[in-house]
C-alpha cells in the first residue's frame, strides 16, 4: 500500500507543476533571456564599462608617443580582447570560467606601472612590446597559482565579503564624479555647471525610469538614461559625433602588431605585483557577484574564474590587448537591474569582440558624453555599496569582533579616497597595492577576521555587545560562561 500514494502522486501532477518542479535545477544565472532582452541588457554592460576599458590603453598609448590612428587601434584591441575575457569568464571551458555574469576588462591596476616602464624605456618602440612579454609571463603564472590562491576563500566570511562589497562600491563613486566633471581633468571648464547639470540630468531619467517603468523598461533604466542623456547633451556642445566619420568600418587587431613580446625581470616582477593585486580585486568581486545572483562562490568556482582572468590576460597581449580583470561597475549593474543571466554578458562580450573589430561602432559608443556616464555611475556603484551593506546585515554585527572588523578596514580601504597623499613616502611598488583601496581593505579585514574571529575562536564568538566601545556588563557576563570551558 505504501507504493501507491507515490503512483497516483505521480500521475496526478498537473503539467505546470512538473514544469515549476524543474525550474529550481536551473538557476538565473544560467538562464537564456528572448533575444531581444538578451541584446540590449548585454549592450547596456558594454556602455556602462566601455569607458573604463578604453581610459587604460589612451593613457599608456599617449605616454608612448602613438599616433591618433594607433591609439584608436591600441583602443579597439583592448575591446577585442576584453570581449575575449569576458567570453572565457561566462561561458568558459573544462576549468576555465566563473560562469557567473561577470564582465572582464583591461584592469587600472597595471596603468601606473605600465607607464614606469614606458619611462625607463629609452627606446619607446620597445615600451608596448616589454609591456606585452610581461604581462604574458604574469598571466601564465597566475594560471598555474590559481587553485591555490582560490583555497583563500574561506577567509571570506559575509563579515568580509560585507566590507569588501561596500569597498568596491565605495571605491568606485571617485570613477563617476570624476566623469561627471567632464572629458579633460586639464580643460578649464571641468567641473563646469554644464556638466554637473548633464550628469545630474542623466541620474535623474534613470532614477525616473526605474520608478514609473516595470518590467523590460525598468531593467534598462541605465541603457535608456545614457541614450536620452546623450541627445540632451547635444545642445550643449558636449556630444561630439566626428569620430564616428573619421573611423574605419572594418579594422582587425593583427597580432603583435608593435613588435614581437620582449622579457625584462624588472617588468616582469612588477606585472606580477599587479596580478596578485588583480587576483585578490576578482576574488573579492567574484564573492560579491555571487552573493548579489545568489549563487554564492565557492573554491572551485573562485579557482576557475581566476583561470579566466590570468588566461584572457596571456592572451591579451597577442592582440595588443593589457591585463584583464573582472568589472566592479557590471557588478552594480547587475544589482541593479537583477537580470542575472550569464549569458546576458556574454552577448555583452560578442559587442565588445565587434566593436573591436569595428571601430566605426566603437566610435559611435565614444559619442556618449563623459558627464552623461557620471550620472548613471552614480547609480550603478551606489548599487554594490548597497549590496555590501546588506551582506553586513547578516554579518553578525551584534559581535563586538566583527563590528571592529567593519570599522577598522573600512577606514584602511578609504585611505587612498579620503587622503590621495597618504602613502606618498612609500616606494612606487609599493603604490600598486596601496593606491588600491580595495586591496588594502580586502588585506586588513581578511587578517582582522582570522585574529579575532580564528584565534581563541570558542571564546570570542560569544562576545556580544551594542557597539565596540561598550564593554560593559553584557561582555564580561557572556565571557565569564566561555571562559570557564
Amino acid at each position: 500500500m505504501a507504493a501507491t500514494p507515490r503512483v497516483r502522486k505521480a500521475v496526478a501532477v498537473p503539467e505546470d507543476e512538473s514544469v515549476r518542479d524543474q525550474m529550481p535545477e536551473k538557476h538565473p544565472v544560467d538562464e537564456k533571456l528572448p533575444p531581444l532582452k538578451m541584446m540590449t541588457s548585454g549592450l547596456q554592460h558594454v556602455a556602462a564599462m566601455y569607458a573604463g576599458v578604453v581610459a587604460p590603453p589612451l593613457i599608456v598609448g599617449a605616454a608612448v608617443g602613438l599616433s591618433a590612428k594607433e591609439l584608436t587601434f591600441l583602443t579597439g584591441a583592448s575591446l577585442f580582447t576584453a570581449g575575449i575575457a569576458t567570453l572565457l569568464q561566462t561561458l568558459g571551458f573544462w576549468k576555465v570560467g566563473a560562469r557567473l555574469p561577470f564582465v572582464n576588462g583591461v584592469t587600472f591596476a597595471g596603468v601606473a606601472p605600465m607607464l614606469a616602464i614606458v619611462d625607463q624605456t629609452k627606446d619607446k618602440d620597445d615600451a608596448l612590446p616589454i609591456i606585452f612579454g610581461a604581462i604574458i609571463v604574469a598571466g601564465l603564472l597566475g594560471f598555474l597559482a590559481a587553485p591555490f590562491f582560490s583555497k583563500l576563500v574561506r577567509f571570506f566570511p559575509p563579515v568580509v565579503t560585507g566590507t569588501v562589497i561596500t569597498l568596491i562600491g565605495v571605491s568606485l563613486m571617485p570613477v563617476a564624479f570624476g566623469w561627471a566633471q567632464g572629458p579633460n581633468p586639464a580643460a578649464d571648464d571641468y567641473g563646469s555647471t554644464k556638466y554637473l547639470a548633464l550628469a545630474g540630468i542623466s541620474l535623474v531619467i534613470v532614477l525616473l525610469i526605474r520608478r514609473f517603468t516595470s518590467g523590460f523598461v525598468k531593467q534598462i533604466a541605465v541603457l535608456l538614461g545614457l541614450v536620452v542623456g546623450t541627445v540632451i547633451a547635444i545642445p550643449f556642445g558636449v556630444t561630439d559625433f566626428s569620430a564616428i566619420g573619421e573611423a574605419d568600418i572594418i579594422g582587425f587587431p593583427t597580432p603583435f602588431h608593435f613588435g614581437a613580446p620582449q622579457f625584462a625581470a624588472a617588468a616582469i616582477v612588477s606585472m606580477v605585483v599587479v596580478m596578485i593585486v588583480s587576483m585578490t580585486e576578482s576574488t573579492a568581486d567574484m564573492l560579491a557577484l555571487g552573493q548579489i545572483v545568489e549563487k554564492p562562490a565557492d573554491e572551485k568556482t573562485i579557482a576557475a574564474g581566476l583561470r579566466a582572468d590570468t588566461l584572457g590576460s596571456a592572451i591579451s597581449p597577442l592582440f595588443n590587448g593589457f591585463m584583464c580583470s573582472a568589472f566592479a561597475q557590471n557588478v552594480g549593474l547587475v544589482a541593479m537591474t537583477k537580470i542575472r543571466s550569464r549569458f546576458v554578458v556574454a552577448v555583452g562580450g560578442g559587442f565588445l569582440i565587434l566593436i573591436g573589430l569595428m571601430p566605426v561602432a566603437a566610435s559611435l559608443i565614444a559619442t556618449v558624453p563623459r558627464p552623461v556616464l557620471g550620472g548613471a555611475g552614480v547609480v550603478l556603484f551606489g548599487s554594490v555599496a548597497a549590496s555590501g551593506i546588506q551582506t553586513l546585515a547578516k554579518a553578525g554585527l551584534e559581535k563586538d569582533n566583527n563590528i571592529l572588523i567593519v570599522a577598522v578596514a573600512l577606514a584602511v580601504g578609504l585611505i587612498p579616497i579620503a587622503a590621495p597623499e597618504f602613502y606618498h613616502a612609500f616606494p612606487e611598488t609599493a603604490m600598486i597595492i596601496l593606491d588600491s583601496g580595495i586591496s588594502t581593505g580586502c588585506v586588513a579585514a581578511v587578517l582582522l577576521n582570522l585574529v579575532f574571529n580564528h584565534t581563541g575562536k570558542e571564546r570570542r564568538d560569544a562576545a556580544e555587545v551594542a557597539h565596540p566601545m561598550e564593554a560593559g556588563e553584557t561582555l564580561s557576563e557572556t565571557r565569564a560562561p566561555a571562559s570557564a570551558h
